[in-house]
């Protein structure tokens, strides 16, 4: 991380006590201000005020618990076991990057929506009561696209796993390994 990023990031340690300082205003914050620095893009970091131990994903996952438990969750409970199960498993690292990659092409269709839409609005962005608006005359359609993209990612998905597959077997077919049958001599 270059220093001119590594300045303008916001610290925010916590204490045994559980309570967060935001050391840029020099004041205790919530998890509920923590939630509104990310709702404004506003970077930060998290760390634990005795160790230094970075505690960022730790609070960023509190906040999802707590968005989880409150209103409509996004996750199911299944898509939560799913997770879940790859934790330890070996595909746990490309599974995190496959999820990743996902989001951020949401994202890529929600900016390219909102820009191409900016003539609608008067060039304002868009706001959550906005996509709302949208969603509710839109939804059938960006349904139907989003169940395309899934199902290509799936589909995208299963092929990289099986490549995987495919190369794995081409691999120990080159050592000589026995073909499961008693060695004859």
């Amino acid at each position: 991380m270059n220093s001119a990023k590594k300045v303008s990031e916001r610290l925010i340690k916590k204490y045994p006590n559980r309570r967060l300082y935001d050391t840029q205003t020099s004041s205790y914050i919530t998890l509920a201000d923590v939630k509104q620095l990310v709702l404004d893009r506003e970077e930060f970091t998290v760390v634990d005020a005795k160790t230094d131990e970075n505690l960022t994903r730790s609070i960023l996952l509190q906040i999802i618990l707590e968005e989880e438990a409150n209103g409509t969750p996004m996750f199911s409970s299944d898509a939560l076991s799913q997770i879940i199960r790859y934790y330890g498993h070996a595909m746990q690292g490309m599974m995190g990057s496959y999820l990743e990659k996902n989001i951020e092409a949401f994202i890529d269709i929600q900016n390219k929506l909102a820009e191409s839409s900016k003539g609608f609005y008067e060039g304002k962005p868009f706001s959550p009561e906005m996509w709302t608006q949208f969603m509710n005359v839109q939804g059938p359609m960006m349904q139907g696209m989003m169940s395309n993209y899934i199902e290509q990612s799936k589909n995208l998905f299963i092929q990289m796993q099986e490549q995987m597959q495919n190369q794995t077997k081409n691999m120990f077919t080159a050592f000589p390994f026995g073909t499961g049958e008693k060695n004859k001599k």
